[in-house]
């Protein structure tokens, strides 16, 4: 008998011929997601075994899997021969001593000799006739015990499993540049992009001296947060925008000033897109939020863009976002009170409907092109 880690895997079930694209790419990330510990991964019939580990380390192995995307679930499992005497053998000693339990069997190989039914029937008349104290309910059991008969001449025994992330595997969804702020919203955005497949680069503008460096070391440790679910590496950019904000706040309008920022950001997240080979640019927006993003400041930021912009919190709650936040680790490093760039020269009255005319005005006083190319000269490039 030996025991394995069972994987189930998720979404890529259902693919077709590119089925195997998937597949190799979840391996390869289970492979980089756990390298620092010794192990081995076979594939049989739609799963993946994880064997020969260390058994003190089996919670940390267990974790880190839960954390990959791709994966539906996982279950610590016995694996034996696929033969009745071996099966019951295993079920014993997988058995509680009292209470209630019940059998399930999925029979994946067909010519096994059994039926489903048959199985159960048998290997739960075994384990009343063992143990005295067990009793049998097949509807709110205290006990599941689930035997797995595989097509590769092992079965599987095991009790309940353990949800994971499910998603597409990280990176077989092309690359995003996530506009990471330091806030609760933009780090839910990128997990929810990764967790559909999407390789994620992080760009932090940053606003020094007006912006401190624990500001700075916030983002960082985000970024680093959000690498576990990214096969443990992120690269990252951070930008200065302070002479771009100066630059603003000295010749436009005070209630366009964030407008105007956000406009740059896009601009500079396009060169970082392309030099970066990606093909998206993600934010953490969600609409109505704040006064950038109205539809109507939405609409202004776009016409700058060069890439899809991905939003995938546009219409999601706030307090769903916090929740969101608070499941995959981010919201306490969000919520430490460090100032980010937006609160630099901050508006009393922001615009809540600009008009792209009014705009285009105003930036027509300022040489973006020198202020872009400046700012991306003093870019900082981290490999975490």
């Amino acid at each position: 008998m030996e025991r394995i880690i069972l994987i189930r895997m998720g979404e890529i079930f259902l693919k077709g011929e590119n089925r195997k694209y998937f597949e190799r790419a979840l391996y390869q990330n289970i492979q980089h997601s756990m390298e620092r510990f010794s192990f081995k991964v076979t594939r049989s019939s739609c799963r993946y075994y994880v064997s020969d580990y260390r058994q003190e380390q089996e919670p940390d192995i267990v974790s880190a899997l839960t954390k990959i995307f791709g994966i539906h679930s996982v279950s610590i499992a016995n694996k034996i021969p696929s033969q009745m005497d071996e099966i019951k053998t295993a079920a014993l000693r997988l058995a509680p001593d009292s209470g209630t339990f019940r059998i399930t069997t999925n029979r994946a190989f067909k010519n096994f000799p059994l039926s489903s039914m048959q199985v159960s029937r048998e290997i739960g008349a075994y384990l009343l006739e063992k143990r005295p104290g067990l009793s049998v309910d097949l509807h709110q059991p205290q006990h599941t015990i689930q035997i797995d008969i595989r097509e590769d001449g092992f079965t599987y025994l095991f009790e309940g499993s353990i949800e994971c992330e499910r998603g597409m595997p990280y990176g077989t969804s092309g690359k995003g540049v996530l506009l990471l702020s330091g806030g609760i919203d933009s780090p839910v955005a990128g997990y929810l992009m990764a967790k559909r497949g999407m390789t994620l680069t992080a760009l932090h503008f940053h606003s020094f001296p007006y912006t401190s460096e624990q500001a700075r070391e916030k983002v960082i440790e985000l970024a680093r947060q959000l690498k576990e679910y990214c096969c443990g590496h992120i690269k990252m950019y951070i930008v200065p925008v302070t002479e771009i904000q100066e630059a603003i706040h000295e010749h436009c309008p005070e209630n366009y000033m964030i407008t105007i920022l956000r406009r740059f950001m896009m601009r500079i997240a396009n060169e970082v897109a392309r030099a970066d080979q990606a093909q998206g640019i993600i934010t953490g927006e969600s609409l109505g939020q704040v006064a950038s993003q109205t539809i109507q400041s939405i609409q202004v930021t776009n016409a700058v863009a060069e890439f899809p912009v991905l939003r995938p919190l546009i219409g999601v709650d706030k307090t769903d976002i916090v929740s969101q936040a608070k499941k995959i680790g981010t919201f306490e490093t969000s919520i430490q009170p460090y100032e980010d760039c937006c609160t630099v020269f901050l508006p009393k009255n922001p615009v809540i409907k600009p008009k792209i005319e009014r705009i285009e005005q105003a930036e027509s006083r300022l040489d973006c092109v020198r202020l872009i190319e400046e700012a991306l000269a003093k870019m900082e490039v981290l490999e975490l």
